[in-house]
Protein backbone atom coordinates (compact mmCIF):
# COMPACT_ATOMS: atom_id res chain seq x y z
CA UNK A 1 0.00 0.00 0.00
CA UNK A 2 0.97 3.39 -1.04
CA UNK A 3 2.00 5.94 1.69
CA UNK A 4 -0.73 8.39 1.32
CA UNK A 5 1.29 11.39 3.11
CA UNK A 6 3.10 11.27 -0.56
CA UNK A 7 1.90 12.46 -3.64
CA UNK A 8 1.30 9.08 -5.89
CA UNK A 9 -1.72 7.48 -7.63
CA UNK A 10 -4.42 4.66 -5.91
CA UNK A 11 -4.79 1.84 -7.99
CA UNK A 12 -8.48 2.04 -9.49
CA UNK A 13 -10.95 -0.97 -8.98
CA UNK A 14 -14.39 -2.12 -10.81
CA UNK A 15 -15.84 -5.37 -11.47
CA UNK A 16 -17.66 -5.06 -14.76
CA UNK A 17 -14.95 -3.26 -17.02
CA UNK A 18 -11.77 -1.06 -17.03
CA UNK A 19 -9.74 0.56 -19.44
CA UNK A 20 -5.91 2.21 -19.09
CA UNK A 21 -4.39 4.45 -21.51
CA UNK A 22 -2.26 7.58 -21.78
CA UNK A 23 -5.15 9.62 -22.10
CA UNK A 24 -8.71 10.18 -20.46
CA UNK A 25 -10.99 10.81 -23.17
CA UNK A 26 -9.67 7.95 -24.10
CA UNK A 27 -9.95 5.72 -21.40
CA UNK A 28 -13.55 7.40 -21.06
CA UNK A 29 -14.60 6.50 -24.90
CA UNK A 30 -13.56 2.67 -23.90
CA UNK A 31 -15.85 3.13 -20.98
CA UNK A 32 -18.60 4.32 -22.47
CA UNK A 33 -18.22 1.62 -25.61
CA UNK A 34 -18.53 -1.43 -23.43
CA UNK A 35 -21.72 0.24 -21.65
CA UNK A 36 -23.44 0.54 -24.73
CA UNK A 37 -22.86 -3.32 -24.90
CA UNK A 38 -19.62 -3.17 -26.87
CA UNK A 39 -16.71 -5.44 -25.88
CA UNK A 40 -12.95 -5.77 -25.08
CA UNK A 41 -12.00 -5.47 -28.36
CA UNK A 42 -14.78 -2.64 -29.10
CA UNK A 43 -13.81 -0.34 -26.79
CA UNK A 44 -9.76 -0.91 -27.26
CA UNK A 45 -10.35 0.04 -30.97
CA UNK A 46 -12.72 2.96 -30.45
CA UNK A 47 -10.28 4.24 -27.90
CA UNK A 48 -6.59 3.96 -29.73
CA UNK A 49 -8.29 5.61 -33.31
CA UNK A 50 -9.26 8.27 -30.91
CA UNK A 51 -5.86 8.65 -29.32
CA UNK A 52 -4.59 9.41 -32.52
CA UNK A 53 -6.52 12.86 -32.30
CA UNK A 54 -5.39 13.17 -28.61
CA UNK A 55 -1.86 12.45 -28.71
CA UNK A 56 -1.03 13.20 -32.60
CA UNK A 57 2.73 13.43 -32.24
CA UNK A 58 2.44 9.68 -30.89
CA UNK A 59 0.11 7.92 -32.94
CA UNK A 60 -2.47 7.99 -35.71
CA UNK A 61 -4.19 6.15 -39.10
CA UNK A 62 -0.70 6.50 -41.12
CA UNK A 63 0.73 4.12 -38.56
CA UNK A 64 0.50 0.49 -37.52
CA UNK A 65 -0.95 -1.54 -34.14
CA UNK A 66 -0.39 -4.77 -32.89
CA UNK A 67 -2.91 -6.64 -30.87
CA UNK A 68 -2.86 -9.61 -28.22
CA UNK A 69 -6.49 -10.68 -26.68
CA UNK A 70 -8.58 -13.95 -25.74
CA UNK A 71 -11.99 -14.97 -26.05
CA UNK A 72 -14.06 -14.63 -23.42
CA UNK A 73 -13.58 -17.50 -20.90
CA UNK A 74 -10.71 -18.82 -22.89
CA UNK A 75 -6.69 -18.72 -21.76
CA UNK A 76 -5.16 -18.79 -24.69
CA UNK A 77 -3.96 -15.41 -26.31
CA UNK A 78 -4.39 -14.18 -29.90
CA UNK A 79 -1.96 -11.97 -31.91
CA UNK A 80 -3.01 -9.83 -34.50
CA UNK A 81 -0.66 -8.18 -36.20
CA UNK A 82 -1.66 -5.14 -38.12
CA UNK A 83 2.59 -3.97 -39.38
CA UNK A 84 2.94 -2.69 -42.54
CA UNK A 85 5.17 -3.37 -45.58
CA UNK A 86 7.68 -1.72 -47.30
CA UNK A 87 6.45 -0.36 -51.20
CA UNK A 88 6.87 -3.19 -53.41
CA UNK A 89 9.88 -1.08 -55.65
CA UNK A 90 11.54 -0.54 -52.45
CA UNK A 91 15.57 -1.85 -52.72
CA UNK A 92 17.80 -1.38 -50.02
CA UNK A 93 20.62 -1.89 -53.30
CA UNK A 94 19.49 1.17 -54.49
CA UNK A 95 19.61 3.70 -51.08
CA UNK A 96 23.32 2.01 -50.90
CA UNK A 97 24.14 2.89 -54.52
CA UNK A 98 22.80 6.72 -52.99
CA UNK A 99 25.50 6.55 -50.08
CA UNK A 100 23.54 5.76 -47.59
CA UNK A 101 24.00 3.60 -44.83
CA UNK A 102 20.40 3.84 -42.87
CA UNK A 103 17.16 4.58 -44.00
CA UNK A 104 16.53 8.54 -43.96
CA UNK A 105 14.16 9.37 -41.10
CA UNK A 106 12.27 11.64 -42.26
CA UNK A 107 12.24 11.14 -46.67
CA UNK A 108 9.90 8.99 -48.35
CA UNK A 109 11.83 6.25 -48.28
CA UNK A 110 11.29 5.72 -44.37
CA UNK A 111 7.25 5.10 -44.89
CA UNK A 112 6.01 1.88 -45.07
CA UNK A 113 2.27 1.26 -45.86
CA UNK A 114 0.26 2.26 -42.71
CA UNK A 115 -1.89 -1.08 -41.75
CA UNK A 116 -3.42 -0.07 -38.22
CA UNK A 117 -6.56 0.93 -40.24
CA UNK A 118 -6.51 -2.66 -41.94
CA UNK A 119 -6.18 -4.35 -38.23
CA UNK A 120 -9.13 -2.20 -36.96
CA UNK A 121 -11.22 -3.07 -39.87
CA UNK A 122 -10.47 -6.76 -39.22
CA UNK A 123 -10.85 -6.92 -35.67
CA UNK A 124 -13.72 -5.51 -35.35
CA UNK A 125 -15.64 -7.21 -37.73
CA UNK A 126 -14.07 -10.60 -36.41
CA UNK A 127 -13.99 -10.02 -33.05
CA UNK A 128 -15.94 -7.21 -31.85
CA UNK A 129 -19.70 -6.56 -31.66
CA UNK A 130 -20.84 -2.75 -32.54
CA UNK A 131 -19.30 -2.41 -35.89
CA UNK A 132 -16.57 -0.41 -37.09
CA UNK A 133 -19.35 3.21 -37.48
CA UNK A 134 -19.73 3.33 -34.04
CA UNK A 135 -16.66 2.52 -32.95
CA UNK A 136 -14.81 5.36 -35.23
CA UNK A 137 -17.96 7.79 -34.14
CA UNK A 138 -16.18 9.42 -31.03
CA UNK A 139 -12.62 9.82 -32.96
CA UNK A 140 -14.71 11.78 -35.35
CA UNK A 141 -16.48 14.32 -33.37
CA UNK A 142 -13.17 15.15 -31.79
CA UNK A 143 -11.52 15.22 -34.46
CA UNK A 144 -13.67 17.45 -36.34
CA UNK A 145 -14.76 19.98 -32.85
CA UNK A 146 -11.18 19.50 -31.34
CA UNK A 147 -10.05 18.61 -28.09
CA UNK A 148 -8.11 20.01 -25.50
CA UNK A 149 -3.91 19.41 -25.61
CA UNK A 150 -3.25 17.94 -22.68
CA UNK A 151 0.22 18.79 -20.65
CA UNK A 152 2.50 15.83 -21.27
CA UNK A 153 1.21 16.28 -25.21
CA UNK A 154 2.43 19.51 -24.92
CA UNK A 155 5.67 19.04 -23.68
CA UNK A 156 6.11 16.02 -26.56
CA UNK A 157 5.52 18.62 -29.69
CA UNK A 158 8.23 21.19 -30.08
CA UNK A 159 11.05 18.34 -30.41
CA UNK A 160 8.82 16.32 -32.02
CA UNK A 161 7.44 19.28 -34.06
CA UNK A 162 11.16 19.68 -35.73
CA UNK A 163 10.51 16.96 -38.07
CA UNK A 164 7.32 19.06 -39.96
CA UNK A 165 7.42 18.97 -43.33
CA UNK A 166 5.18 22.38 -44.98
CA UNK A 167 2.25 20.05 -45.88
CA UNK A 168 2.29 18.84 -41.76
CA UNK A 169 3.03 22.30 -40.51
CA UNK A 170 -0.16 23.48 -41.74
CA UNK A 171 -2.15 19.92 -40.41
CA UNK A 172 -0.38 19.86 -36.98
CA UNK A 173 0.51 23.41 -35.93
CA UNK A 174 -2.13 25.89 -34.67
CA UNK A 175 -2.22 29.00 -36.43
CA UNK A 176 1.22 28.07 -37.66
CA UNK A 177 2.81 27.65 -33.79
CA UNK A 178 2.90 25.24 -31.08
CA UNK A 179 0.05 24.56 -29.01
CA UNK A 180 -0.01 25.40 -25.76
CA UNK A 181 -1.80 23.23 -22.68
CA UNK A 182 -5.63 23.85 -23.66
CA UNK A 183 -5.56 24.56 -26.75
CA UNK A 184 -7.68 23.15 -29.09
CA UNK A 185 -6.37 20.68 -31.60
CA UNK A 186 -8.34 20.18 -34.68
CA UNK A 187 -8.11 17.30 -37.28
CA UNK A 188 -10.89 17.85 -40.37
CA UNK A 189 -9.61 16.05 -42.90
CA UNK A 190 -8.90 12.92 -40.76
CA UNK A 191 -12.50 13.27 -39.41
CA UNK A 192 -13.44 13.16 -43.13
CA UNK A 193 -11.45 9.82 -43.63
CA UNK A 194 -12.58 8.25 -40.87
CA UNK A 195 -15.94 9.22 -41.78
CA UNK A 196 -15.34 7.20 -45.18
CA UNK A 197 -14.08 4.41 -43.12
CA UNK A 198 -16.80 4.06 -41.06
CA UNK A 199 -19.59 3.81 -44.13
CA UNK A 200 -17.59 1.95 -46.29
CA UNK A 201 -14.61 0.05 -45.04
CA UNK A 202 -11.10 -0.06 -44.83
CA UNK A 203 -10.96 -0.16 -48.64
CA UNK A 204 -11.92 3.48 -48.35
CA UNK A 205 -8.66 4.05 -46.81
CA UNK A 206 -6.45 2.20 -49.37
CA UNK A 207 -8.44 2.70 -52.51
CA UNK A 208 -9.57 5.86 -54.40
CA UNK A 209 -9.20 9.26 -52.95
CA UNK A 210 -7.33 9.00 -49.85
CA UNK A 211 -4.85 6.82 -51.12
CA UNK A 212 -3.93 8.11 -54.32
CA UNK A 213 -3.87 11.59 -50.75
CA UNK A 214 -1.18 9.45 -49.73
CA UNK A 215 0.63 8.30 -52.33
CA UNK A 216 0.31 11.85 -54.23
CA UNK A 217 2.78 13.21 -51.21
CA UNK A 218 4.94 10.37 -51.10
CA UNK A 219 5.75 10.00 -55.05
CA UNK A 220 6.02 14.04 -54.74
CA UNK A 221 9.38 13.70 -52.41
CA UNK A 222 10.38 10.83 -54.67
CA UNK A 223 8.56 8.04 -52.96
CA UNK A 224 8.80 4.66 -54.94
CA UNK A 225 4.93 4.22 -52.92
CA UNK A 226 2.12 3.60 -55.56
CA UNK A 227 -1.74 2.76 -55.28
CA UNK A 228 -1.40 -0.70 -55.40
CA UNK A 229 1.01 -0.77 -52.14
CA UNK A 230 -2.16 0.65 -50.57
CA UNK A 231 -4.49 -1.50 -52.08
CA UNK A 232 -2.84 -4.58 -50.79
CA UNK A 233 -2.43 -3.75 -47.11
CA UNK A 234 -3.87 -6.45 -45.12
CA UNK A 235 -3.32 -7.39 -41.15
CA UNK A 236 -2.71 -11.25 -40.13
CA UNK A 237 -3.28 -13.30 -37.25
CA UNK A 238 -0.10 -14.86 -35.79
CA UNK A 239 0.58 -16.95 -32.95
CA UNK A 240 2.22 -15.50 -29.76
CA UNK A 241 5.93 -16.53 -28.25
CA UNK A 242 5.87 -16.80 -24.57
CA UNK A 243 8.70 -17.75 -21.66
CA UNK A 244 8.38 -18.10 -17.92
CA UNK A 245 9.76 -15.75 -15.00
CA UNK A 246 9.66 -18.10 -11.53
CA UNK A 247 5.71 -18.43 -11.35
CA UNK A 248 5.08 -15.72 -14.22
CA UNK A 249 4.23 -16.11 -17.33
CA UNK A 250 5.11 -13.44 -20.20
CA UNK A 251 3.17 -13.80 -23.74
CA UNK A 252 4.38 -11.43 -26.07
CA UNK A 253 3.53 -10.71 -29.97
CA UNK A 254 5.93 -12.96 -31.79
CA UNK A 255 8.37 -10.83 -35.09
CA UNK A 256 8.32 -8.70 -36.43
CA UNK A 257 7.64 -7.39 -32.80
CA UNK A 258 10.73 -7.07 -30.45
CA UNK A 259 8.75 -8.67 -27.47
CA UNK A 260 11.02 -12.41 -28.04
CA UNK A 261 13.82 -9.68 -26.40
CA UNK A 262 12.32 -9.10 -23.57
CA UNK A 263 11.28 -12.85 -23.18
CA UNK A 264 15.00 -13.71 -23.52
CA UNK A 265 16.09 -10.35 -20.78
CA UNK A 266 14.25 -12.00 -18.08
CA UNK A 267 15.51 -15.75 -18.68
CA UNK A 268 18.97 -13.94 -18.22
CA UNK A 269 17.78 -11.80 -15.22
CA UNK A 270 16.63 -15.18 -13.62
CA UNK A 271 20.36 -16.47 -13.40
CA UNK A 272 20.71 -13.34 -10.70
CA UNK A 273 19.56 -13.01 -7.13
CA UNK A 274 17.25 -9.79 -8.06
CA UNK A 275 14.75 -10.47 -5.48
CA UNK A 276 17.80 -10.20 -2.89
CA UNK A 277 18.56 -6.81 -4.05
CA UNK A 278 17.36 -3.31 -3.09
CA UNK A 279 14.96 -2.57 -5.97
CA UNK A 280 16.11 0.81 -6.34
CA UNK A 281 19.58 0.36 -5.70
CA UNK A 282 22.66 0.08 -7.92
CA UNK A 283 23.09 -3.67 -7.85
CA UNK A 284 19.79 -4.48 -9.83
CA UNK A 285 20.41 -1.60 -12.08
CA UNK A 286 23.94 -2.21 -13.36
CA UNK A 287 22.79 -6.16 -12.96
CA UNK A 288 19.43 -5.03 -15.77
CA UNK A 289 21.44 -2.94 -17.81
CA UNK A 290 23.83 -5.73 -18.61
CA UNK A 291 20.81 -7.94 -19.50
CA UNK A 292 19.28 -5.72 -21.75
CA UNK A 293 22.77 -5.07 -23.82
CA UNK A 294 23.07 -8.87 -24.41
CA UNK A 295 19.33 -8.97 -25.07
CA UNK A 296 19.16 -6.38 -27.35
CA UNK A 297 22.46 -7.42 -29.36
CA UNK A 298 20.36 -10.79 -29.44
CA UNK A 299 17.45 -8.40 -31.06
CA UNK A 300 19.46 -7.22 -33.55
CA UNK A 301 20.80 -10.21 -35.22
CA UNK A 302 17.51 -12.00 -35.05
CA UNK A 303 14.13 -10.14 -35.10
CA UNK A 304 12.58 -8.88 -38.68
CA UNK A 305 9.80 -10.08 -40.74
CA UNK A 306 8.65 -12.99 -39.75
CA UNK A 307 9.19 -14.52 -43.21
CA UNK A 308 12.75 -13.30 -42.00
CA UNK A 309 13.49 -13.84 -38.94
CA UNK A 310 16.17 -16.16 -38.14
CA UNK A 311 16.82 -18.56 -34.97
CA UNK A 312 13.86 -16.88 -33.10
CA UNK A 313 14.24 -20.74 -31.09
CA UNK A 314 17.65 -20.39 -30.11
CA UNK A 315 17.23 -16.89 -29.11
CA UNK A 316 14.11 -17.80 -26.64
CA UNK A 317 16.48 -21.70 -25.44
CA UNK A 318 17.63 -21.96 -21.75
CA UNK A 319 21.03 -22.53 -22.63
CA UNK A 320 21.33 -19.18 -24.79
CA UNK A 321 20.27 -17.12 -21.42
CA UNK A 322 22.83 -19.18 -19.20
CA UNK A 323 25.63 -18.64 -21.90
CA UNK A 324 24.76 -14.85 -21.84
CA UNK A 325 24.18 -14.30 -18.19
CA UNK A 326 27.77 -16.13 -17.92
CA UNK A 327 28.95 -12.67 -19.44
CA UNK A 328 27.95 -10.78 -16.99
CA UNK A 329 30.52 -9.52 -14.41
CA UNK A 330 28.47 -8.02 -11.45
CA UNK A 331 31.50 -5.68 -10.88
CA UNK A 332 31.75 -4.17 -14.27
CA UNK A 333 29.77 -2.50 -16.92
CA UNK A 334 30.61 -4.48 -20.33
CA UNK A 335 30.35 -2.32 -23.60
CA UNK A 336 27.29 -1.34 -25.03
CA UNK A 337 26.00 -3.63 -28.02
CA UNK A 338 27.38 -3.23 -31.14
CA UNK A 339 26.01 0.27 -33.07
CA UNK A 340 23.12 -0.39 -35.34
CA UNK A 341 21.74 1.44 -38.10
CA UNK A 342 18.14 0.24 -37.30
CA UNK A 343 16.30 3.04 -35.55
CA UNK A 344 14.78 3.02 -32.24
CA UNK A 345 12.53 5.56 -30.81
CA UNK A 346 9.70 6.55 -27.99
CA UNK A 347 6.76 7.55 -29.32
CA UNK A 348 3.18 5.26 -29.21
CA UNK A 349 0.55 5.03 -27.36
CA UNK A 350 -0.44 1.89 -25.46
CA UNK A 351 -4.35 0.89 -25.24
CA UNK A 352 -5.87 -2.09 -22.15
CA UNK A 353 -9.35 -3.02 -22.12
CA UNK A 354 -10.77 -5.52 -20.07
CA UNK A 355 -14.32 -5.95 -20.05
CA UNK A 356 -17.19 -8.28 -18.05
CA UNK A 357 -16.72 -11.75 -19.72
CA UNK A 358 -13.00 -11.25 -18.95
CA UNK A 359 -12.35 -10.90 -22.43
CA UNK A 360 -8.70 -8.80 -22.76
CA UNK A 361 -7.24 -6.73 -25.03
CA UNK A 362 -3.81 -5.11 -24.87
CA UNK A 363 -2.85 -2.57 -28.08
CA UNK A 364 -0.27 -0.94 -29.20
CA UNK A 365 -0.99 1.74 -31.64
CA UNK A 366 2.39 3.78 -33.45
CA UNK A 367 3.63 6.52 -36.29
CA UNK A 368 7.21 5.40 -34.34
CA UNK A 369 9.56 9.08 -34.20
CA UNK A 370 7.48 11.92 -33.10
CA UNK A 371 4.91 12.72 -35.37
CA UNK A 372 6.28 9.62 -37.61
CA UNK A 373 8.15 10.71 -40.90
CA UNK A 374 6.87 14.26 -41.05
CA UNK A 375 5.32 14.04 -44.23
CA UNK A 376 1.35 14.16 -44.33
CA UNK A 377 -1.17 13.80 -47.10
CA UNK A 378 -2.24 17.14 -48.61
CA UNK A 379 -5.72 17.21 -48.53
CA UNK A 380 -6.74 14.81 -45.72
CA UNK A 381 -3.59 15.45 -43.45
CA UNK A 382 -3.10 12.08 -43.17
CA UNK A 383 0.69 12.04 -41.08
CA UNK A 384 2.85 9.09 -42.05
CA UNK A 385 4.82 6.65 -40.16
CA UNK A 386 8.65 6.03 -40.74
CA UNK A 387 8.45 2.73 -39.57
CA UNK A 388 10.46 1.75 -42.48
CA UNK A 389 13.63 3.31 -40.31
CA UNK A 390 13.30 0.10 -38.40
CA UNK A 391 15.01 -1.99 -41.31
CA UNK A 392 19.08 -2.21 -42.16
CA UNK A 393 20.47 -1.65 -45.31
CA UNK A 394 23.51 -4.58 -44.01
CA UNK A 395 23.36 -6.78 -47.12
CA UNK A 396 22.05 -9.83 -46.46
CA UNK A 397 20.62 -9.21 -43.28
CA UNK A 398 17.47 -10.65 -42.30
CA UNK A 399 15.99 -6.77 -41.52
CA UNK A 400 17.79 -5.27 -44.96
CA UNK A 401 14.99 -3.39 -46.52
CA UNK A 402 13.21 -4.73 -48.97
CA UNK A 403 9.95 -4.81 -51.24
CA UNK A 404 6.91 -6.19 -49.23
CA UNK A 405 8.90 -6.66 -45.81
CA UNK A 406 7.63 -5.36 -42.78
CA UNK A 407 10.72 -3.96 -40.20
CA UNK A 408 11.45 -5.12 -36.90
CA UNK A 409 9.49 -3.31 -34.98
CA UNK A 410 9.45 -1.61 -31.35
CA UNK A 411 5.99 -1.58 -30.24
CA UNK A 412 5.14 -4.84 -27.79
CA UNK A 413 1.88 -5.31 -26.12
CA UNK A 414 1.89 -7.63 -23.73
CA UNK A 415 -0.20 -10.03 -21.44
CA UNK A 416 0.51 -12.35 -18.36
CA UNK A 417 -0.56 -15.60 -17.52
CA UNK A 418 0.00 -17.58 -14.10
CA UNK A 419 -0.74 -21.42 -13.77
CA UNK A 420 -2.04 -20.74 -17.52
CA UNK A 421 -4.55 -18.43 -16.66
CA UNK A 422 -4.78 -14.77 -18.30
CA UNK A 423 -4.11 -12.23 -15.00
CA UNK A 424 -2.75 -8.72 -16.52
CA UNK A 425 -2.83 -7.27 -20.36
CA UNK A 426 0.02 -4.82 -19.84
CA UNK A 427 2.49 -2.50 -22.05
CA UNK A 428 5.08 -0.27 -21.60
CA UNK A 429 5.53 2.38 -23.93
CA UNK A 430 9.22 3.82 -25.05
CA UNK A 431 10.72 2.41 -28.55
CA UNK A 432 13.64 0.40 -27.47
CA UNK A 433 12.79 0.29 -24.15
CA UNK A 434 10.10 -1.57 -24.27
CA UNK A 435 11.54 -4.97 -23.78
CA UNK A 436 13.13 -3.43 -21.00
CA UNK A 437 10.65 -2.29 -19.40
CA UNK A 438 8.34 -5.47 -19.93
CA UNK A 439 11.15 -6.80 -18.07
CA UNK A 440 11.33 -4.81 -15.19
CA UNK A 441 7.43 -4.75 -14.83
CA UNK A 442 7.50 -8.34 -14.32
CA UNK A 443 10.05 -8.00 -12.08
CA UNK A 444 8.55 -5.57 -9.67
CA UNK A 445 5.55 -7.99 -9.33
CA UNK A 446 7.43 -10.91 -9.08
CA UNK A 447 10.44 -9.95 -7.09
CA UNK A 448 9.36 -7.54 -4.93
CA UNK A 449 5.65 -8.41 -4.68
CA UNK A 450 4.69 -4.99 -5.96
CA UNK A 451 0.97 -4.39 -6.57
CA UNK A 452 0.38 -3.12 -10.70
CA UNK A 453 0.35 0.81 -9.76
CA UNK A 454 3.41 0.54 -7.72
CA UNK A 455 5.18 -1.32 -10.51
CA UNK A 456 4.49 1.74 -12.62
CA UNK A 457 5.50 4.07 -10.35
CA UNK A 458 8.58 2.75 -9.47
CA UNK A 459 11.87 4.57 -11.17
CA UNK A 460 13.49 3.64 -13.86
CA UNK A 461 17.11 3.20 -15.64
CA UNK A 462 17.76 2.01 -19.50
CA UNK A 463 21.42 1.54 -20.69
CA UNK A 464 20.43 2.75 -24.26
CA UNK A 465 22.99 3.74 -27.09
CA UNK A 466 26.00 3.77 -23.81
CA UNK A 467 24.17 5.90 -22.06
CA UNK A 468 22.89 4.64 -18.93
CA UNK A 469 19.72 7.11 -18.59
CA UNK A 470 18.42 6.98 -14.76
CA UNK A 471 15.20 8.81 -13.95
CA UNK A 472 15.18 11.52 -11.01
CA UNK A 473 13.48 9.03 -8.67
CA UNK A 474 17.11 7.27 -8.10
CA UNK A 475 19.03 9.24 -5.68
CA UNK A 476 22.49 10.44 -6.17
CA UNK A 477 24.49 7.63 -4.58
CA UNK A 478 23.11 4.95 -6.80
CA UNK A 479 24.09 7.35 -9.76
CA UNK A 480 27.51 7.66 -8.95
CA UNK A 481 27.90 4.07 -8.04
CA UNK A 482 26.47 2.88 -11.26
CA UNK A 483 29.43 5.41 -12.76
CA UNK A 484 32.28 3.64 -10.38
CA UNK A 485 30.83 0.17 -12.05
CA UNK A 486 31.60 2.16 -15.32
CA UNK A 487 28.55 2.94 -17.03
CA UNK A 488 28.51 6.53 -18.67
CA UNK A 489 25.41 7.64 -16.30
CA UNK A 490 23.00 10.40 -17.56
CA UNK A 491 19.24 11.75 -16.30
CA UNK A 492 17.25 12.01 -18.83
CA UNK A 493 14.99 15.42 -20.03
CA UNK A 494 12.20 13.32 -19.93
CA UNK A 495 10.88 10.45 -18.11
CA UNK A 496 11.62 6.77 -19.33
CA UNK A 497 8.38 5.34 -21.44
CA UNK A 498 4.98 4.91 -19.55
CA UNK A 499 2.73 1.71 -18.63
CA UNK A 500 -0.65 1.04 -18.27
CA UNK A 501 -1.63 -2.26 -17.06
CA UNK A 502 -5.09 -4.33 -15.46
CA UNK A 503 -4.44 -6.91 -13.18
CA UNK A 504 -7.67 -9.55 -13.46
CA UNK A 505 -8.04 -11.16 -9.73
CA UNK A 506 -9.92 -14.02 -9.06
CA UNK A 507 -12.57 -12.23 -6.88
CA UNK A 508 -14.03 -10.84 -9.91
CA UNK A 509 -12.27 -7.55 -9.18
CA UNK A 510 -10.51 -5.44 -11.83
CA UNK A 511 -7.64 -3.54 -10.67
CA UNK A 512 -6.09 -0.87 -13.03
CA UNK A 513 -2.23 1.47 -13.20
CA UNK A 514 -1.52 3.85 -15.09
CA UNK A 515 1.32 5.46 -15.26
CA UNK A 516 1.61 9.45 -13.98
CA UNK A 517 4.64 10.18 -16.49
CA UNK A 518 1.39 10.51 -19.11
CA UNK A 519 -1.81 12.40 -18.94
CA UNK A 520 -3.90 9.11 -19.03
CA UNK A 521 -5.79 7.60 -16.41
CA UNK A 522 -8.06 4.02 -15.52
CA UNK A 523 -10.95 3.92 -15.29
CA UNK A 524 -13.77 1.06 -14.69
CA UNK A 525 -17.32 0.51 -13.60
Amino acid sequence: MRDFHSPGRSAVMATNGMCTTSHPLAAQTAIDILQRGGNAMDAAIAGAVLLGIAEPQMTGIGGDCFVLYNQPGQDTVLAHNASGRAPAAANAADLRARGLDVVPLHGPEAVTIPTAIAGFADLAQRVGKLGLDALLAPAIHYAEHGIPVAPRVAFDWPEAAKCLGPTAQRHFLIDGKLPKPGQIFRAPGQAEVLRRVARDGARAFYEGEVAADMVAALQGLGGVHTEADFAAATANASTPVAGTYKQMELVEHPPNGQGATAILMLNILSHFDIAGMDPFGSQRAHIEAEAAKLAYDARNRFIADPDHTTRLDHMLAPETAAQLAALINPNAAMAAAAPISESVHKDTIYITVVDRDRMAVSLIYSIFHGFGSGIASEKFGILLQNRGAGFTLQEGHPNELGGNKRPMHTIIPGMLRENGKIVMPFGVMGGAYQPNGHARFVSNMVDFGMDPQTAIDAPRCFSDSGIMKVERGYSEKVRSELADLGHKVEVPDGPIGGAQAIMIHDSGVLEGGSDPRKDGCALGY
